[in-house]
This record gives structure tokens, sequence and C-alpha cells, in this order.
């Protein structure tokens, strides 16, 4: 049975599909079949088969299993704003159960070690009137993995983050920092706090690499040990 695990993240643009990439990287790397599914995307291109988002690309060529774009990413919104506002610009609804059944359908076809599923902006981004990407992870029977983008503000984001990913009863299993601010005052202070306070172990904080930093170097900054002895 593949395990899976939730990528979310302290708001978007933090970072989250460039540390899947690097936890794909190194799943690979330790001999374990990997995938990297983004469920919904919101922003693209148009490419030689429609439009495409480059953070389900960056998930598609990281991983160890091989998927087509569809697999990787179901829902492809045009627009680059928040996913319930471009799906119903695009006429295309949004509800939990068919993004479940899509990321099931794929692991009873590839049957991977672990899959890692991406979120969309932060924990709570909504997906329609009701529903958040947060349920999605909660359908999965989730663990979840935080990405805390390293900027002023990230140490509120942060824990606000894990007392929700708790409240809605799911384990934080991990969390990595990712510096998407080269010039932050007292980052190493805040990473300090944030390896005191959040509850859940530290895959490393991986530095900055430039606008497209390769799989492999974000996965030389993580410890992922912890992340795979873990039932």
């Amino acid at each position: 049975m593949s395990r899976i695990v939730f990528v979310t993240g302290t708001d978007t643009g933090v970072g989250k599909s460039v540390v899947t990439a690097g936890l794909l990287a190194a799943a690979g790397a330790a001999g374990l079949r990997a995938v990297g599914l983004k469920p919904v995307a919101a922003g693209g291109f148009a490419g030689d088969d429609g439009w495409v988002n480059e953070d389900a690309l960056l998930l598609q060529s990281a991983a160890s299993v091989p998927l087509t774009y569809a697999e990787v990413n179901p829902v492809m919104l045009p627009e680059a704003i928040a996913p319930h506002i471009a799906a119903v610009r695009a006429g295309r609804p949004l509800a939990v159960a068919p993004l479940a059944a899509a990321v099931r359908d794929v692991l009873a076809r590839h049957q991977p070690d672990i899959a890692f599923v991406e979120g969309a902006g932060g924990w709570l981004c909504p997906l329609n009137d009701r529903e958040t990407l947060a349920d999605l992870a909660v359908a999965l029977g989730a663990d979840v993995v935080l990405v805390a983008g390293l900027r002023l503000g990230c140490l509120n984001h942060s824990l606000l983050t894990a007392v929700a990913v708790a409240g809605a009863g799911l384990r934080l299993v991990a969390w990595a920092g990712n510096v998407i601010d080269p010039d932050m005052p007292v980052r190493d202070e805040n990473v300090a706090t944030l390896r005191a306070r959040l509850p859940a172990p530290c895959l490393g904080v991986v530095p900055w690499l430039g606008q497209a930093p390769r799989p492999a170097a974000v996965a030389a900054a993580l410890e992922t040990g912890s992340l795979w002895s873990r039932p």
C-alpha cells in the first residue's frame, strides 16, 4: 500500500514544489518508487498538448516512476489566481471527492512506495464554497510535510499551520525550511525557534539556490532518513 505524504506550505510561492522535487530525488536515491502529484494547479502556459504548469512538470521530471502529465496534474487552471476562483472562471468546479479519486487511481495503477501530493497555496486554500485542500489531505489519510518559506512572518505562519494540521486530525511528520529571502535578517534564530516549537523533526534548510534549483541539489540539503523510517 502506497504511503501518501501531503506537502503543504506556509503560503504560496514558498517553494513547495522545489522541496517536493528534492524529496522525490532523495526517495529515488534511496531506492524507493516515488511519484509526485499536484491535483490542482493554477497558472501555466500552453504546451503542445494543452495547458501545463511548471511546478507539475518539475514533479513529473523528478519522480522515479514515469507518469503522464495528466496523471500528475489532473486539473490545470490557466489563471494564476486562487484555485477556487480560477475554477469558476474556467467553468471547472473543484471538489475533494474527484481529486482524491484521481490520486487513488494513480496509486492503484502504478503502486509506488510513496506519493508526494503537493497542495496549492497554503493549508486552507479553498477549493469551493465549503472545502479546502486540507480536506483533500484528510480524505487521503495523508501524513503532512510543511515547507516553511524563510522570510519575515514565517514563525506565525508555520506555527498556525501546525495547529491547523493537528486540528484536522493528521500528523505533521516533518518540516523543511526554504530560503526565499536570501537577505532575511536573523534567519538562523528564526530556524532555531521553529526547531524548538514545531512538533515534528526538521528535514533541513534549503539554501538560496537561484530561480530553478536542481532537485538533486535540494535533496543534498535535506536529511530524509527519518521520513522513510516512519510507518
